[in-house]
């Protein structure tokens, strides 16, 4: 039996192993799906003890994208665009490296929620290795322009070089949200609701919305809970949490070990249910 694994940190509470069983049960593959600890610095010794045990691919969370491209031998086109990875592959005797994060959120944003991305003016919160991710799909999805602004300006100026599109992608200053007018689509990817950073999603000021605005944060369960009680409180039109994402970017990785795609509504639909009886027993 081929061993699979989701690498972060923390990542006890992750659902992907339950996501990966559920695919493994409908489509009858076997496989072993566990959640690995690791810190960037431990994160090489990390798989290679991994591959040592039977390691034949994984997936990559915070903060470890960036650190996994870097260890990548082999790269796949949407990862050498995001300058991240977050789908791993042991393949003769090296790692293959993809992201399938943006193709997850496009697909649930579109497919799940009937969001139409085109046009719209797109402000990305965040320019660590998940900001990395989906930015390239999102452009890709036809949005007119992406503001990209992060609590340190230097990650953001990178990431926005990294796509090359210098009359559709801009950074700003965190201080500038204020003044860049109204969007159509915010987007964050910050761990801001985790721990005990959860103010600093509070903080964001109303007028960068109008009530046509979608609001989705990549985060689910308790660390979208800050980000999405101000899109509430801001009148946005849609509030998408990062759920849906998890199970399409999920059955994209999926596909890449297995060569089958799985029936994703079905698990997105069993995990929706599980949190809401979780909110409701709190």
């Amino acid at each position: 039996m081929k061993r699979y694994a989701i690498f972060g940190q923390p990542v006890a509470q992750s659902q992907s192993p339950r996501i990966h069983a559920a695919f493994a049960r409908q489509t009858g593959i076997a496989l072993e799906y566990t959640a690995i600890e690791s810190s960037p610095a431990d994160f090489p010794k990390v798989l290679e003890r991994f591959v040592a045990g039977g390691g034949a691919g994984g997936n990559v969370t915070m903060p470890l994208k960036e650190t996994a491209f870097a260890l990548c031998a082999t790269l796949g086109e949407r990862a050498r665009r995001a300058g991240a990875v977050n789908t791993l592959t042991w393949n003769d005797g090296q790692w293959h490296g993809d992201n399938t994060d943006g193709a997850g959120l496009v697909r649930d944003l579109t497919g799940r929620h009937g969001l139409d991305l085109r046009d719209r003016r797109v402000l990305l919160l965040g320019a660590g290795g998940a900001a990395r991710g989906v930015a390239p799909a999102l452009l890709d999805a036809g949005v007119a322009q992406m503001y990209v602004v992060n609590r340190t300006p230097e990650k953001a100026d990178a990431l926005v070089d990294m796509l090359g599109l210098p009359r559709r992608v801009h950074s700003r200053y965190w201080e500038q949200l204020g003044e860049l007018g109204e969007f159509e689509l915010v987007v964050n990817t910050t761990s801001a609701g985790r721990g005990n950073n959860g103010n600093h999603a509070l903080k964001l000021p109303f007028s960068i919305t109008t009530s046509r605005t979608a609001a989705v944060d990549l985060n689910y369960g308790e660390a979208a809970i800050p980000f999405l009680a101000w899109a509430r409180a801001a009148g946005c039109r849609d509030i998408v949490d990062g759920l849906g994402m998890l199970v399409e970017q999920a059955a994209e990785a999926f596909k890449l070990w297995h060569g089958v795609r799985p029936d994703t509504d079905p698990v997105y639909a069993e995990l929706r249910g599980r949190h809401a009886a979780l909110a409701t027993a709190d």
